[in-house]
């Protein structure tokens, strides 16, 4: 397919020279295409960044769906199985990983890299779908005044974690490995129920009465 030699092409000139080819024009003559086949499937390289990145959220999903015991994981467990999968992916093609943020960054500091766009999307709705399913087991506590946000806020925790994998210098990552568990249990804490929400079921019976 046209579209996946274009996309292998593109990352295969990023890993080797460390930036992105010269021109759509140089990249699709050295694949013995038309300029025009390029923009039959992307608008800029940047667009296959975020591809690229898109495809490596929805592999991790695939791949951690597919455990056996996938289905009698918890909300936490499920966050947990994503992220490490994700690591390991990111292990794989750390250099193009580093490289792209790295890009993308240098734009636009301080927020959200564009090329993280279609994975982000992805990724909210993905972590949306475990929380609703903690909130029927209970998992996690029902707050409706701001439980719209939490997408948003492990969204946070995530570029946290890319954040904490880009600077790891230790083998095979660990400390990456250890951030993310602390990470998510943090979280996990603060949307399950604690002392807040029993403090409020005391203020909501004392009125009631």
């Amino acid at each position: 397919m046209e579209k996946d030699r274009i996309k292998q092409a593109y990352l295969d000139h990023v890993l080797r020279k460390g930036t992105p080819p010269a021109s759509v024009f140089k990249l699709t003559k050295k694949l013995g295409l038309p300029e025009q086949e390029f923009y039959r499937y992307y608008a800029t390289f940047e667009a296959i960044d975020r591809e690229l990145w898109a495809d490596f959220g929805r592999e991790a999903r695939a791949t951690a769906a597919q455990e056996p015991v996938w289905q009698q994981y918890g909300a936490r467990e499920k966050l947990l199985a994503f992220y490490y999968t994700l690591l390991e992916i990111l292990k794989r093609n750390r250099s193009y990983a580093l490289q792209s943020l790295r890009r993308s960054m240098h734009r636009m500091p301080g927020l959200t890299p564009r090329v993280l766009d279609d994975f982000r999307q992805e990724f909210e709705e993905f972590v949306g779908g475990i929380l609703r399913d903690g909130r029927r087991t209970e998992e996690v506590a029902s707050r409706p005044l701001v439980q719209d946000q939490y997408p948003r806020v492990f969204w946070q925790q995530m570029l946290f974690v890319l954040g904490f994998f880009a600077k790891d210098d230790t083998v095979d990552f660990a400390r990456t490995d250890a951030a993310v568990e602390k990470a998510v249990t943090l979280s996990f804490d603060l949307v399950g129920r604690n002392t807040l929400d029993s403090a409020l079921d005391f203020v909501r019976f004392l009125v009631q009465r």
